[in-house]
């Protein structure tokens, strides 16, 4: 991804600040940023499909994006979070009749929600056991809860303890991450997150066909990546069961 610093959103609306890529959140709107952006938003749409009629908050929405894909479906929606520039971009980018936004610590909100989604921000917390107890209180007993951390065993680079993300605190493997749900929730169901479509046809291409080694060769990486980067969607990742040594990230399905 480069220097994150250099990159800001494009093209948005008349009164909506663009916000600029730190590492700490992925955006929208930045084609430098669309393979992680996609990767995101296709655990939202994921999510979107399964919250009808439900009361949601989005706990450390960041820019928004998320919060918006649940309101189409959901019969309400909350997009809390703490940074005041994600708070006011995403205030003025996604508001709607569906769909609000409230700048609050997420150990500190309080609302009346069945569903709670918290996406990519565990590994950024130092107690997450008492954060994954107050979801569970946020939910009731007939509630659900939508959380996801990335795999370290892709994350990192092969044989690391961690990758070199400055932001994580912790980072899981798939076991690890079950164990930590099942002392905190009655019901824990485990996904994993794998490349699809063309993004497994790119993988393997790597891992089979030497891609990586005959791209730079052909002097292709770059017109080939300003291309391909752009061009991933959602639908080029797809969430499964079963085994998740090899999945991206773990999304957990939690009740009480």
């Amino acid at each position: 991804m480069g220097s994150t610093q250099l990159y800001v959103q494009r093209d948005q609306p008349p009164g909506v600040p663009p916000l600029h890529l730190t590492g700490e959140r992925t955006l929208p709107d930045v084609p430098e940023e669309n393979y992680w952006f996609q990767r995101h938003l296709a655990v939202y749409r994921w999510i979107a499909q399964r919250v009808h009629g439900r009361r949601v908050v989005d706990l450390a929405c960041g820019e928004g994006y998320g919060s918006a894909e649940l309101g189409r479906t959901a019969a309400s929606v909350v997009g809390v979070d703490a940074n005041p520039d994600a708070f006011e971009h995403a205030r003025a980018k996604y508001t709607s009749g569906a769909v609000r936004f409230e700048r609050n610590m997420i150990e500190l909100w309080q609302g009346d929600v069945d569903c709670v989604v918290f996406l990519q921000t565990l590994e950024h917390v130092q107690d997450a056991g008492a954060v994954l107890e107050r979801i569970k209180a946020l939910i009731g007993p007939e509630g659900v809860a939508y959380v996801s951390t990335p795999n370290v065993l892709t994350l990192a680079p092969e044989g690391a303890e961690r990758s070199g993300n400055p932001w994580h605190v912790h980072e899981y493997r798939p076991q690890e991450y079950r164990d930590l749900c099942e002392r905190h929730f009655g019901r824990v169901d485990l996904l994993g997150l794998f490349h699809a479509r063309k993004l497994r046809a790119h993988e393997v291409a790597i891992r089979h066909l030497g891609w990586d080694r005959i791209h730079p060769a052909l002097r292709l990486t770059k017109p080939f990546y300003d291309r391909f980067t752009p061009a991933i969607a959602a639908s080029d990742f797809a969430l499964r069961r079963g085994s998740l040594d090899r999945s991206l990230d773990l999304l957990a399905v939690l009740r009480p």
